[in-house]
């Protein structure tokens, strides 16, 4: 299918999507600082979407699943990442984000998380190869370009079994965390494995983009991870805690306390402004790479994690003389 994919020079450098923190509010963030060339959103329910649109009859506005679907232009291109082990609401939810204005589809076949094992999802595709196809196709349905996410393998690497199924499938790209589902995060990711990986997409489909994930700290980084493997991308995820402008190749210490703690107030009246809203507790996630390396660094940070408001949270840092 002709994408926005083919039109990607490479490498390119892409935003993971990771459960309240790569929530509109971050994006929004990122773009402003320097966007990714793919951004992706927070995984999100299709099972839960159809259930509170169709069955409970939630309004959008009031719809937290909705919500995760909030974007804006400056994120282009962008993929909602859904999962579902269901295909009739895999269907549906990706011909709502067809309707929302989304540029692609990505499906999560990754995630380790017990809850959404159970329900046959994430990391436990993996383990149901028909399944997995079956749910591709149902997105499909949309007509929007599907792409995965995944992992080499459950509880032993398995790319030559589970990575060619995937590329059997044709996709225009496929995000691979270079670690097993039993492995989590607790192991370096394997990144000596992509250009087995890349060998596999030269071979079964060499027009399907292949993106490395797992361990990307910044940009150059990405870059020397890409340049070393022979894969096409790379994702970076953890790399954005604190650093915003990490797609723009600069990291931490590259930033002063002053444009950290106005990125943090930035981020944070952007949080509030989501509708719904969510907690602002996830908001202090972030305190603690954004607040850092500078003297007096841990007592402002007990004082921010006291707050529950972006005017509290400005209104310490300028007591501080921290913004001016």
């Amino acid at each position: 299918m002709e994408s926005f994919w083919t039109g990607l020079s490479k490498p390119f450098f892409v935003l993971a999507p990771m459960a309240d923190v790569t929530d509109a509010a971050y994006r929004k963030l990122i773009a402003n600082k320097g966007k990714p060339h793919v951004t992706w959103t927070e995984f999100v329910s299709a099972d839960g979407l159809y259930y509170t649109r169709e069955k409970k009859g939630i309004p959008d506005q009031e719809n937290p699943l909705m919500r995760d679907l909030q974007f804006t232009d400056a994120e282009r291109p962008i993929v909602a990442q859904l999962f579902s082990s269901n295909p009739e609401t895999m269907s549906y939810a990706s011909k709502l984000c067809k309707e929302l204005g989304f540029d692609g589809i990505d499906i999560n076949m990754g995630c380790p998380d017990k809850s959404i094992e159970k329900q046959g999802c994430g990391a436990a595709m993996i383990k149901n190869p028909e399944k997995a196809r079956e749910i591709i196709a149902a997105a499909r349905e949309a007509g929007l370009p599907v792409s995965v996410k995944t992992r080499i393998g459950y509880n032993t690497e398995s790319i030559d079994e589970w990575i060619a199924i995937l590329l059997g499938e044709n996709l225009p790209a496929l995000t691979v965390h270079l670690r097993t589902r039993k492995e989590m995060s607790n192991v370096p990711a394997h990144w000596d494995l992509m250009p087995r990986i890349v060998a596999l997409r030269d071979s079964i489909a060499p027009q399907t983009r292949t993106v490395g994930n797992g361990d990307v700290v910044d940009l150059k980084d990405a870059e020397e991870k890409v340049s070393a493997s022979g894969c096409d991308a790379a994702m970076i995820g953890r790399g954005i805690f604190g650093n915003p402008w990490v797609f723009a190749g600069r990291s931490i210490d590259d930033t002063t306390p002053k444009e950290r703690l106005e990125a943090l107030i930035e981020f944070a009246y952007a949080f509030e402004a989501m509708r719904p809203a969510k907690s602002f507790h996830l908001v202090r996630k972030h305190v603690k790479a954004f607040a850092t390396g500078f003297e007096g660094a841990a007592d402002l940070r007990a004082k921010l994690m006291e707050t529950s408001s972006a005017a509290a949270m400005e209104e310490v840092l300028r007591e501080h003389v921290l913004l001016v």
